[in-house]
């Protein structure tokens, strides 16, 4: 998947350094760190072959990885086929404007055409204002509040 010079691929083990930088730079907008256990498990479970782990791409900008997303496949009670959950995405602040979030959640979609998976599906909070001008252009927003367990 190619728009204008960026390029999405799937996440490497090559890619480690890189992606726990950007990764940290993601949690760190939402305010939340992680343990060093955490980083390893999740980075091992996005290049793992479990069908049930999430999976990983990366956006590259003249050679240089700038963008990360994390997504999975998962049952749904309404459907007979798998639904993707886009759980994270994230473009370095420099490069912010030049596709790389459109282009990732475009490379998000061809995996789940791929899959079979009719629907991919994403969460931000209501104060991500930059991320959500691009959502409103390339998704649809829904209704539903979330809830969890406190």
């Amino acid at each position: 998947m190619s728009q204008s010079n960026v390029i999405v691929r799937p996440l490497t083990a090559h890619d480690e350094e890189i992606w726990r930088e950007l990764w940290k730079a993601y949690l760190a907008f939402y305010e939340t760190s992680l343990s060093e256990e955490v980083y390893q498990s999740t980075f091992a479970r996005l290049l793992g072959s479990d069908d049930h782990d999430f999976n990983a791409l990366v956006a590259e900008l003249d050679g240089t990885v700038v963008g990360i997303t994390h997504y999975l496949f998962h049952r749904h009670c309404w459907r007979v086929e798998n639904v993707c959950y886009l759980q994270d995405l994230y473009a370095a602040p420099e490069v912010r404007g030049k596709g790389i979030g459109r282009a990732l959640i475009e490379g998000v979609y061809e995996a789940a055409d791929r899959a079979g998976a009719p629907t991919v599906y994403w969460l931000t909070q209501e104060f991500n204002h930059t991320a959500r001008q691009l959502y409103d252009r390339i998704g649809t927003l829904t209704p539903f509040i979330k809830y969890q367990r406190p």
